[in-house]
């Protein structure tokens, strides 16, 4: 059903990390969906309420038809055979290509642990006798970049999109600083100064800088990507 599903530990990981590339595959008309697997209720500043709406907004902003949740336990994201059993229904019914999850390991242990939730259930949803449902296993699964960082797989040009990422990130308020951020909002966390939304800006500008474009946005492979034409492979085409 999708052509891609961005999975993230908390709100506004994936939009932070990968938003450029969803806004610019819905734009193209591919099918892409977001799956949090928690609701950020341990969070700093927000409620989980207040991040759900914000993440509606930013779903609806990127373009994403589908935007769902799992209830995985924030701040100690738990990854054993339940939450296993979740995802793998969740990937048989929406039967995602291409999955985007987050690195083997991070700053926050969550994003770690979510990894290897996305990476085991990704294998076993193509087991036939493991769990309900007609077995199902995404083509590729590539992890984005966010605290720390990676020599990238690839690059995404994601330069006509990142506005419209801007406009993600801005939904999350409770979060994230914004032009229009109010003192007192909130206790200061590293997220919601000003000083890394101008670090998402410029991460962005520099990994665009490495292919030749404005902005981009890095992956990881855990193996080699096939090709069938290394032309494809030179910025702009043949120059």
């Amino acid at each position: 059903m999708l052509d891609l599903l961005a999975i993230g530990a908390h709100p506004d990981d994936v939009e932070l990390a990968c938003g450029g590339t969803l806004a610019k595959l819905a734009s193209a008309g591919r099918r892409v969906g977001i799956l949090h697997l928690t609701r950020g209720e341990m969070g700093t500043r927000g409620s989980a309420a207040e991040r759900e709406r914000e993440a509606e907004v930013a779903a609806e902003i990127l373009g994403v038809e589908v935007l769902e949740y799992l209830d995985c336990g924030d701040g100690g994201l738990r990854n054993g055979t339940a939450e296993e059993d979740a995802l793998i229904a969740v990937l048989r019914r929406l039967r995602p290509e291409v999955v985007l999850s987050p690195t083997p390991a991070d700053r926050h242990p969550d994003h770690g642990r979510a990894h290897r939730l996305v990476r085991d259930a990704s294998f076993y949803a193509g087991l036939r006798r493991r769990g309900a449902g007609e077995p199902f296993r995404p083509g590729s699964v590539f992890s984005y970049m966010q605290h720390d960082p990676f020599v990238p797989s690839f690059i995404v040009d994601v330069s006509e999109a990142w506005p419209t990422k801007e406009r993600a990130l801005d939904a999350y308020s409770s979060q994230l600083h914004r032009k229009d951020s109010q003192p007192g909002a909130g206790p200061t966390t590293k997220v919601s100064t000003p000083e890394f939304r101008l670090a998402t800006r410029g991460r962005g500008q520099h990994f665009g800088l490495q292919i030749g474009a404005a902005f981009g946005e890095p992956f990881w492979s855990p193996g080699p990507l096939a090709i069938s034409d290394p032309i494809d492979l030179v910025p702009g085409g043949v120059r």
